[in-house]
């Protein structure tokens, strides 16, 4: 050793000061190295999925199978020399973790364990994954020397219960690795009896950390009636009542014994003749109970609100005017005994009496308070992540393609300033604190005002479509967000306003068995939703972006993943391929990276500053 580097080595440990400075460069050192590997690991594979409307049972199922991706996972990991076949094969021994020998395909289980080898080795490999969080004690060193590349025991091809054991725990590690995070794109509740389920898979202890949320309109009108917005409880509950989702009403813990008592006296079935979608008695009489009592509140808040411009949408005088005449000739119902024709947007004694019923449960409710504190603590107006921007229905815009201007703001700035007053009234409401009444008030505009960025028509025809006549009435135009995302200059206009390079929404279903398309030509705009309920189309999209591809599923129905249970098979899925790039997609390339980037140029600086004081020569400069 040169006498120098002894008089160095005598100083380092001579002092203390030293010892700290060089011990904090190894920690930098570490956070350095640590985010250089994060930015040079591959995108997360993402699934997206939106308007899933109280589908518990069905989304449970899907979910399980992770939405069809375990064949283009495989695909992405084995040669391109497979065929299809080859891996349908693969997939079916990876559902049913087990080996079975198919005769028209030359595979036995030596090559099977190779495959699921590589497969779970393409999706570790490059996001940092702990071998020893996904796979049991009991097989963890053998398959840590096969996706080293490593000899393993002769038995674990030879023995045929070892080489099925040997697969059944590649099989689950890779079930597991499969899906790295979900972005819900809105409307969890109304139509499907089973929104309490989804919420619960989705805030479960399996998928919290990975799920981003997005409000959709049906989810803003539970926020609004648990606020306090009296209008929208009789809504929320409508709506329950129109699917007759009795049981659910139970399961969150509503008493609505004085409801069904005065809605069955007062709007008995027999005369409820409106365009009431009920199937029971009991459904029709507290359906149109509550639509009555719903249009008086609501009608409130307009008016006390004139900023809205919602005027049109004033419809109990004219149904006043028409009942005190006796000219109903426009209206298929008419019996509206709780309307006052001199006052018509007065309550009864006993519709007050429900409503303030309503209003003390909706307040004191823990069982829904559990629920809606995921809304209210994990979702947003909209998320950013890998590039795209997730809404669940548009952002405002005008006919000429600009931002549509509300409450004085715009663009990215309306939806930032819309996250600050949901935040604001979701600590309120889990604290047990007092509301705004303008809070309260703009829930109800969220759910159906022509310039929320949850709704997107011109007008709600609730009380059109259960009274009028006229179908012509009953027309809900929506705006401008479809038209304008098809022109290439809005288009552009959103990802600069964003800072993005594509739009995720849904809300409103495309219908793919006609012949429409998920994604524009140019693949930056996509609408996820496919009429998942069973309201709708019963079928739904998804849509998976890999390190690889980006590609929309058209979801089976659910008579077509009974069918495959039955065969042991899984169910037919349309692919809709969306984008395909030559080279991995990796985290420098996404906004996310950018950020990491920024971090990690300030460690470097701190390292540098402190190599200087420690007499270390200066790295060359970061490319």
């Amino acid at each position: 050793m040169s006498p120098m580097n002894t008089e160095v080595e005598k100083t380092v440990v001579a002092s203390p000061d030293r010892h700290v400075r060089v011990g904090e460069i190894d920690k930098l050192a570490n956070e350095l190295l640590q985010l250089e590997n994060a930015l040079n690991a591959n995108i997360p594979t993402t699934l997206w999925i939106s308007d899933l409307h109280g589908e518990g049972d069905r989304f449970k199922s899907i979910l399980r199978g992770r939405f069809g991706m375990l064949y283009q996972t495989c695909r992405e990991a084995l040669p391109n020399t497979f065929s299809s076949e080859k891996i349908q094969y693969l997939v079916r021994i990876i559902r049913r973790a087990d080996y079975y020998k198919d005769d028209d395909i030359s595979m036995d289980i030596q090559d099977a364990i190779l495959c699921l080898t590589e497969v779970l080795k393409y999706k570790i490999s490059n996001r940092m994954y702990q071998v020893n969080d996904i796979i049991k004690p009991e097989f963890r060193d053998t398959i840590t020397r096969l996706l080293s590349g490593l000899p393993v025991p002769d038995p674990i091809f030879e023995e045929p219960i070892i080489s099925k054991r040997l697969i059944a725990h590649l099989s689950k590690a890779i079930r597991e690795v499969l899906l790295d995070r979900i972005q819900v794109v809105g409307d969890i509740f109304d139509r499907g009896a089973q929104p309490d389920k989804i919420i619960r898979i989705l805030s479960s202890s399996a998928y919290r950390n990975i799920v981003d949320y997005v409000y959709g309109n049906h989810d803003i009108l539970w926020m609004g009636a648990a606020s306090g917005n009296l209008s929208l409880m009789a809504e929320a509950l409508r709506i329950t009542c129109r699917y007759d989702h009795f049981e659910l009403m139970t399961r969150l813990n509503f008493n609505t014994d004085r409801l069904a008592e005065f809605a069955a006296r007062t709007y008995p079935a027999e005369t409820v003749k409106g365009k009431f979608k009920a199937k029971t008695d009991r459904g029709l009489s507290m359906e149109k109970a509550l639509a009555v009592i719903q249009f008086k509140l609501e009608e409130r808040t307009i008016k006390d609100n004139p900023e809205y411009e919602m005027k049109p949408r004033l419809w109990l005088e004219k149904l006043a005017a028409m009942l005190k005449s006796g000219d109903t000739k426009a209206l298929n119902d008419s019996h509206f005994p709780t309307i006052n024709v001199n006052d018509p947007l007065a309550l009864t004694d006993e519709e007050q009496e429900i409503i303030d019923d309503l209003a003390e449960q909706f307040a004191t409710n823990r069982r829904l308070k559990r629920l809606l504190a995921y809304f209210f603590t994990k979702g947003e107006t909209y998320h950013i992540h890998s590039n795209t921007l997730n809404i669940h229905a548009l952002v405002p815009s005008t006919s000429d393609g600009e931002f549509e201007e509300f409450l004085g703001r715009k663009g990215k700035n309306l939806l930032d300033h819309l996250q600050e007053m949901i935040r604001r009234v979701g600590r309120n409401y889990i604290e047990g604190k007092p509301q705004n009444g303008q809070d309260q008030d703009l829930f109800f505009y969220l759910w159906c005002g022509p310039k929320s960025p949850f709704f997107g028509k011109h007008a709600m025809k609730t009380f059109e479509r259960y009274f009028m006549l006229d179908e012509k009435t009953h027309v809900e135009h929506t705006l401008y967000w479809k038209d304008n995302m098809q022109t290439k200059e809005f288009k552009q206009k959103m990802l600069e306003e964003f800072g993005v390079q594509r739009v995720v929404y849904g809300h409103t279903p495309v219908n793919y068995m006609k012949g429409a398309k998920m994604s524009s030509d140019d693949g930056v705009a996509i609408n996820v939703d496919g009429g998942f309920a069973e309201a709708y189309y019963n079928r739904g999209h998804s849509l998976v972006h890999t390190p690889h591809q980006i590609y929309g599923l058209i979801l089976p129905t659910p008579s077509e993943i009974k069918e495959a249970v039955k065969k042991l098979d899984s169910a037919p899925l349309d692919i809709e391929l969306i984008d395909e790039f030559s080279q991995p997609l990796k985290i420098r390339d996404t906004i996310e990276g950018k950020k990491l980037m920024i971090k990690r140029d300030e460690i470097m600086s701190k390292i540098r500053e402190l190599a200087a004081t420690n007499g270390y020569s200066s790295p060359n400069p970061m490319k």
